[in-house]
């Protein structure tokens, strides 16, 4: 099957270019400069035509699947839908992160990623996916249960890319208690119960962090799985995760974390959510603040989609990157993080995960997407 987008402005390595893309059978064949008229060919009225984008940790399944508090959708209905807002949203290839451990917050994430996890072995092979999927597994250390669940899943053949996680009040993104505590009081939960939950989440870090870290790492040995980090804090949390041979720093809360990363040569993970509000909701560094340093490799979406393609157009307005490097953090960046090969640029040979942009102002709006050639969106 033929695939001929037209009289587009495509985003290439070098730049843009106003040109024609040809695809056969689901891979890109080439890119022609001008337009074509054969039969058959999409014009795209000058729209800009980007690779699709790459998103490694997205949080939006167990928002569909909880949309309101107390208020549980059935999960293959909220997969359904959560591919769907993915693909709408110009992203063609999603790493549902997916919960492993019960960290005290939400006695249901071993649930939602359990049944994640057989909800895309039923509609996955079936075809009834628009986008491709991988499985990210986001592992928290201090869960007593954390071992037990990552060793039925950790062969799972999507599984690409697994997380350490601490979420311990007092740590990481947690270190403001104050914040914390309002957090937790703002869901209902009173104020006895809230320092009691801190309490019991901190002794239960004492008991299981160290031998839980030493588990994962020892079941990951030799996978080719991308280990990454989490809420890196200050040099010593990246000189831990580095000597341990993780390579990637996800959502570094500091610029200090940042720096010893990049020093590190590990990878950098940014929120595009972050860059989109204007800064952290929890009270972080800012994106746009590690942007300026050119202290970020990849942009996630983290808990919202359309972040990313509105974060990359940002980026390229505010941080002096320009366009295709731009979009480069939500594409080609992550790819080649997650050691895809086939996709993530628009260049012959690769897969044929295309989005077509048209600006209205200064907000990228999401038109058509194909997946693999095929129209997904």
């Amino acid at each position: 099957m033929q695939l001929v987008l037209t009289n587009a402005t495509v985003v290439l390595p070098d730049g843009p270019l106003f040109a024609t893309v040809v695809a056969n059978d689901g891979c890109i064949a080439e890119v022609q400069p001008g337009r074509s008229f054969v039969p058959g060919a999409v014009d795209l009225d000058g729209d800009h035509l980007v690779a699709g984008l790459v998103d490694l940790h997205t949080d939006n399944l167990e928002r569909q699947v909880q949309p309101r508090l107390n208020a549980r959708w059935p999960s293959r209905a909220a997969l359904v839908a959560h591919d769907a807002q993915c693909v709408a949203a110009g992203v063609t290839t999603v790493f549902d992160a997916l919960c492993v451990g019960d960290a005290g917050f939400n006695d249901d994430r071993p649930r939602t990623c359990a049944e994640g996890v057989a909800d895309l072995d039923a509609l996955e092979p079936a075809g009834l996916l628009k986008a491709a999927h991988f499985l990210h597994l986001r592992c928290e250390l201090p869960a007593s249960d954390v071992l037990d669940q990552l060793d039925r899943l950790i062969g799972h053949r999507l599984l690409r890319m697994a997380s350490l996680m601490d979420h311990t009040p007092g740590l990481g993104q947690f270190s403001d208690l104050d914040r914390y505590r309002a957090m937790r009081q703002s869901d209902g939960e009173t104020p006895d119960y809230v320092e009691r939950r801190i309490g019991a989440l901190q002794a239960q870090r004492s008991a299981h962090r160290a031998s839980n870290r030493r588990g994962i790492l020892q079941r990951f040995a030799g996978r080719t799985v991308t280990l990454a980090s989490h809420d890196d804090a200050d040099a010593d949390d990246v000189a831990e995760n580095a000597a341990d041979g993780i390579t990637v720093s996800e959502f570094p809360v500091t610029i200090g974390a940042a720096l010893a990363a990049r020093a590190a040569r590990m990878g950098v993970i940014a929120g595009a959510p972050n860059l989109v509000r204007g800064g952290s909701h929890s009270g972080n560094v800012s994106v746009a603040a590690l942007l300026e340093g050119g202290l970020v490799d990849v942009l996630a979406s983290d808990y919202v989609p359309v972040s990313m393609l509105h974060a990359a157009f940002m980026a390229s307005r505010q941080s002096g990157l320009d366009l295709a490097r731009a979009l480069d953090l939500v594409s080609a960046g992550p790819a080649s993080m997650a050691g895809l090969t086939d996709r993530g640029r628009i260049a012959p040979g690769l897969r044929a995960d295309l989005v077509r942009v048209r600006l209205l102002g200064d907000l990228p709006v999401v038109r058509e997407v194909w997946v693999g050639g095929a129209r997904a969106a």
